[in-house]
């Protein structure tokens, strides 16, 4: 195992380097590589579509007889993902792009066209300023114009915007400002009435704007037999006529209010004695005169 670690080979007193057969290379020095695919292409054999950046096993070699400013073009060999037909792409040094060989054609790019389109357009009017002196003046005023009718237009924009918005960022910054110092007013009227609340004694004299920051008086409680406040402080709202002295609270504790109870016996009426029936009384009759009286009186007799 430790033969095949070591760095150092034997070699024997006989050996000689020239008689050692040398290896075969490959064809126009191709070797394999991995990349990428560089554009879409689609397959001419069975239309299997390949995106930019499927990554492909392939083979690489220079091409012969051709190159750009000394910049030697390469060949790269591919095969379809589906069909395994072979297709090959080189590289176009010129326009620092990829063009598709043979197998396959690449797919429509149209900022490509654009592209193009824009430089053959400038390679006209290289051309045509070459040899003429009032073509390329042309040119030139054309340019001037154009620039001067977008200047126009973005000045007419920003004009729009100006008109539309409303306020400008001088305004906005102003406004800012002000808000600022208005808050910051309000909190230092704030601190201020707080401390005055803290620290003034006695009533305030006059329309005092800080008049209900002040706490409430304390006074003495009226005696009430249903209130167990043990201290005998109420506090009652502020009123102009009765108004009392605020005097700084005494360190030692108020003595406690006396308050007198009565109890009263309840008085239970009696009972009223009954009342015996009343006699039924005969009625009334009438004196009669005649022979209607003196049977009456003979029935009394009889009684």
């Amino acid at each position: 195992m430790g033969e095949r670690k070591v760095i150092n080979k034997y070699y024997p007193p006989d050996f000689d380097p020239l008689k050692v057969p040398k290896g075969k290379r490959p064809a126009h020095g191709q070797m394999k590589i991995r990349m990428m695919l560089p554009m879409s292409v689609q397959c001419n054999t069975c239309g299997e579509f390949m995106y930019r950046g499927k990554k492909f096993n392939s083979r690489k070699e220079i091409v012969e007889g051709e190159e750009y400013l000394g910049i030697k073009i390469h060949r790269f060999y591919m095969k379809c993902t589906r069909c395994s037909a072979e297709f090959t792409i080189k590289t176009d040094p010129k326009n620092a792009d990829y063009v598709s060989e043979l197998g396959a054609s690449r797919n429509f790019e149209p900022w490509r066209e654009n592209s193009k389109a824009i430089e053959e357009a400038e390679k006209e009017r290289e051309r045509e300023e070459m040899g003429d002196a009032m073509k390329a003046l042309e040119n030139r005023t054309v340019d001037n114009r154009l620039e001067m009718d977008i200047l126009d237009a973005l000045d007419e924009i920003r004009s729009i915007n100006a008109r539309t918005s409303k306020v400008t960022p001088e305004q906005l910054e102003k406004i800012i400002n002000e808000a600022e110092e208005r808050q910051r007013k309000k909190d230092d009227e704030e601190d201020e009435a707080v401390t005055r609340a803290a620290f003034m004694k006695g009533e305030p004299e006059g329309d005092d704007p800080y008049e209900s920051y002040l706490p409430p008086p304390l006074v003495k409680k009226i005696e009430d037999e249903d209130d167990n406040d043990d201290y005998g402080l109420l506090k009652r709202p502020r009123t102009e006529e009765s108004m009392p002295e605020s005097k700084p609270p005494s360190s030692s504790k108020p003595p406690p209010v006396s308050v007198k109870v009565q109890v009263k016996a309840k008085v239970i009426p009696k009972a009223a004695a009954p009342v015996p029936p009343a006699k039924p009384q005969a009625p009334k009759v009438e004196e009669a005169s005649g022979l209607l009286g003196l049977l009456d009186y003979t029935e009394d007799d009889d009684e």
